[in-house]
């Protein structure tokens, strides 16, 4: 199956390569380190390069197609979004699980600082890292 085409011409160039990072992000499934991806597209015989990956991965975060959040070494790990809608994460840090939060209060926060501050196109970055019921044995 290929990558949807609809993302694939909102981060440029249509190419194969890039078709089959986007494609190897969706399979995955869950947050993954691009050097990780990489070596995927590589066990399954593609030749696409790390530098490729990395370009996808940035325009994906551009298109506000890729979640993105920090292992506790500070790699970034990359997740497909299939739409633009903002999304945060509680993501184990032991065994790496994710699952998305309803975090209405936090955007309702960011929003409200960017009012009343006067500060416009106001981003923000929250990460929420715990251990998952599995890994700390509840």
């Amino acid at each position: 199956m290929s990558a949807p085409a609809d993302d694939l011409d909102l981060i440029g160039r249509h190419t194969a390569q890039r078709a089959s990072v986007v494609r190897a992000l969706i399979d995955h499934g869950g947050f993954v380190g691009a050097q990780t991806l990489h070596d995927v597209l590589k066990a399954r015989g593609s030749r696409v390069g790390l530098n490729t990956v990395y370009r996808t991965l940035a325009a994906l975060l551009d298109a506000d197609r890729a979640d993105v959040v920090h292992d506790r070494g500070g790699e970034r790990l990359f997740r497909y979004r299939p739409s633009a809608e903002h999304r945060h994460y509680l993501v184990c840090r032991a065994c790496d699980l994710s699952t998305a939060v309803d975090a209405d209060v936090i955007e309702t926060w960011a929003e409200h600082l960017a009012r009343t501050s006067g500060f416009a196109e106001v981003e923000h970055t929250v990460e929420l890292t715990g251990l998952c019921p599995q890994c700390c044995g509840s």
